[in-house]
């Protein structure tokens, strides 16, 4: 459904975007996550063709984002993160002002309206002046105007920049209802946005694409050992040893040591990487073989945060390697 090929745009000196490239498939909730300045904004902008790239190539259903911006205007519903409204309007005049803009038949508009108006959950405000709305309303009613020519893919931009966290939730819970009929790709540097709502991950800083792959790949290439994280009673040299022993494990080592000390109630917290099948059961038949006390054991799924600053702490290194 989009297609980006070696896209690169300069500012002058500046290159907001170095040669990136990928591609959203019809129906993915895509997460474009980086950093300010990275480069989101400016790709977002070259999709829906309000500027073209400096070199390179982006289509979006096929048609070229410049010589057919018509085509991919049709296509597209895009919410800018600084989203403009008439704040004199009421909901529905202003509704009604972007359907005519965007060529939505006469006969049709009310019934549009009235579609957006239901899908955005803005029944209750519909008639009130958008200027007196709240912050979360009015991100809906941006949201809306996005939608309201039935778009086959829908372009957000820091969609939830801005929001107390009741209506952080709110947004994210209409975004992925939205994403059950159309492509998203949902611009932000809030990570947990990602998780919550997309399918498919898009890291770039810089300007460059550092990955591009759903969360459970990139977990899988980016930590070559698992983790287990176990609560036991008994003596932590023994554990320690006993544990160290078994097969895949790399390394044993002790949670906060300074803040646990001898007088926990006997008690140590641990951690176990290893490589291979899940180790849980082994470590579980040790700990009981030898009598001490198991009160946890779970394993440990590397988050969005920790896999996001390995890929900008390497890419950063590399930058500064090749210096």
């Amino acid at each position: 459904m989009i297609e980006v090929e070696n896209v690169t745009k300069r500012f002058g000196p500046i290159v907001a975007v170095d040669q990136i490239s990928f591609q959203v498939p019809r129906g993915e909730v895509v997460g474009f996550l980086g950093p300010n300045g990275a480069g989101k904004s400016t790709t977002m902008r070259i999709l829906v063709g309000f500027f073209p790239p400096t070199s390179g190539r982006a289509s979006v259903g096929g048609y070229d984002v410049i010589t057919h911006a018509l085509q991919v205007k049709q296509l597209v519903g895009y919410f800018p993160e600084r989203v403009s409204v008439y704040p004199d309007l009421p909901v529905r005049s202003f509704l009604d002002f972007v359907a005519e803009a965007k060529d939505v038949p006469r006969a049709e508009r009310k019934r549009e309206i009235e579609r957006v108006i239901n899908s955005c959950g803005l029944e209750k405000v519909g008639n009130r002046i958008i200027g007196h709305l709240s912050k979360g309303y009015r991100q809906r009613v941006g949201i809306a105007q996005a939608l309201i020519h039935k778009p086959q893919v829908l372009i957000l931009d820091e969609p939830t920049i801005g929001l107390d966290p009741e209506q952080v939730v709110e947004i994210r819970k209409l975004i992925r209802a939205l994403g059950v009929e159309r492509t998203v790709i949902l611009s932000t540097h809030i990570l947990s946005e990602v998780s919550t709502v997309c399918d498919r991950v898009i890291i770039i800083n810089g300007g460059r694409i550092l990955a591009s792959e759903s969360l459970t790949e990139l977990r899988s290439r980016l930590h070559r050992t698992r983790q287990v994280r176990v609560e036991i009673e008994g003596p932590e040299p023994h554990i320690r040893d006993m544990l160290a022993r078994l097969p895949q494990v790399e390394e044993v080592r002790r949670v906060d040591p300074e803040t646990q000390s001898a007088e926990s109630n006997g008690t140590v917290t641990m951690i176990v990487e290893y490589t291979g099948e899940d180790i849980r059961k082994e470590i579980s038949r040790v700990i009981l073989e030898n009598h001490w006390g198991l009160l946890e054991v779970r394993s440990l799924e590397p988050t969005l945060e920790d896999i996001y600053l390995q890929l900008i702490h390497a890419a950063e290194k590399s930058m500064n390697d090749g210096q």
